[in-house]
């Protein structure tokens, strides 16, 4: 029995927006250092380009659903 084949050079690099500041604010389900809910960073690595892409493109809107005072 053969083993399949490995990729050549290190694993691809996984474009990701966290900040290491994870801490999920309650009332609005996100986290307040990428504003990703607890499912989307949960699955970010099973998310392909485009869907990762998708939901970086809408962080910035989201940030006005957490109240301004949990941000410092």
């Amino acid at each position: 029995m053969s083993e399949a084949p490995r990729p050549a050079g290190p694993p691809k690099s996984i474009a990701t927006p966290c900040v290491m500041v994870c801490a999920v604010d309650g009332e609005s389900g996100l986290c307040l250092g990428c504003f990703r809910t607890l499912g989307e960073i949960a699955g970010w690595r099973a998310l392909s380009d485009a869907e990762r892409a998708a939901v970086m493109a809408d962080l910035p809107s989201r940030r006005s659903r957490v109240d301004p005072a949990k941000l410092g």
